[in-house]
């Protein structure tokens, strides 16, 4: 999660001299932070760098990343008419840099690559709210009082994702992470109808690649059961509850990945392993966990601290 290096004073030395979105769209500099960890850590997989908001980006609504503020979306959608207004992309020319990028990262990884996107409803969000908030008041405003268009922008929003989806599958990657950021905010009814449905359509529409697909939301440890209906190879779970507890809800032909509290990471070394082997020992001979954070890694935890959780984990792996 967030494994591409904000961390990193390697990183933080490329930020010094562009900004993020300039990083994004160079496929160079894009592909050299993403390999920054896994050079660093020996991590098993590498991530690509990019943003789940270039979608947003290339229709146009005026996206720009303020430091310790976060995304920003200047003309964010008022009126269904704001829909209807948005312009007609072309995914593979308004995003050919990602797939740039990832035909450069192929050749120098020897591990899997994974892509990502945002899910549709968490996506409609930023473009209604205008950037990041804790309530998302707007968004479910409009969605509880006019779901007609708020389902043709979450449709709308879902065919270029599909598009999007498909253009990192062929240019090479090896897996694909949605990530719905803000699902949490819906109530069991509401997540259903706005946010479920649109992760099944990306998940049936992904199929013909073959490739696994796996499904993050906050909110995961409550809607866990859900999101097994629609079929994804796995499931990211945050921190809000016992990995092998939510094990024992899903059927063990879904991985589960997850879920260490990304604050742990603050704490002393003796603590931070005992977490983690915790962890480990929890979901010990399950036929498919995948450890990670329970959400994004916080750009100013210890390099010396994500270098013990991974020793840990690749240790209990091997002597175990």
């Amino acid at each position: 999660m967030r494994q591409a290096g904000r961390y990193m004073p390697e990183f933080r030395k490329i930020r010094a001299k562009h900004s993020f979105l300039e990083v994004c769209h160079d496929p160079e500099l894009a592909a050299e932070v993403t390999l920054l960890p896994v050079r660093a850590f020996n991590m098993d997989a590498a991530i690509l760098f990019s943003d789940i908001l270039v979608i947003p980006e290339a229709l146009q609504v005026g996206l720009r990343f303020e430091d310790k503020i976060g995304p920003i979306i200047e003309r964010p959608l008022q009126t269904p008419a704001d829909i209807q207004s948005l312009p007609v992309i072309d995914i593979k020319k308004s995003l050919a840099f990602v797939e740039k990028t990832i035909k450069l990262l192929i050749p120098r990884l020897k591990v899997p690559l994974i892509g990502f996107c945002g899910a549709p409803f968490t996506i409609a969000s930023y473009m209604i709210e205008g950037g990041s908030s804790r309530d998302l008041k707007k968004t479910k405003q409009w969605l509880l009082k006019d779901p007609e268009s708020f389902h043709r922008l979450l449709q709308l929003i879902t065919d270029y994702t599909l598009d999007y989806m498909h253009l990192q599958a062929n240019a090479g990657i090896h897996a694909f992470q949605v990530f719905d950021s803000w699902a949490n905010v819906l109530g069991h009814v509401q997540f259903r109808e706005f946010s479920l449905q649109y992760l099944h359509r990306l998940i049936q529409g992904f199929k013909s690649t073959k490739l696994p697909i796996i499904l993050f939301c906050r909110g995961s440890s409550v809607f866990a059961s859900q999101m097994a209906e629609i079929g994804p190879a796995a499931i990211s779970v945050d921190w809000n509850a016992d990995l092998a507890t939510i094990r024992t809800r899903i059927p063990a032909t879904i991985a589960l990945q997850g879920n260490l509290d990304p604050d742990i990471l603050y704490a002393p070394r003796k603590l931070l392993k005992k977490e983690i082997n915790h962890l480990l020992k929890s979901m010990q001979g399950d036929p498919g966990y995948i450890f990670n954070l329970g959400h994004g890694i916080h750009p100013d935890i210890p390099m010396d601290s994500v270098k013990t959780l991974v020793e840990t984990v690749q240790n209990f792996q091997t002597t175990q």
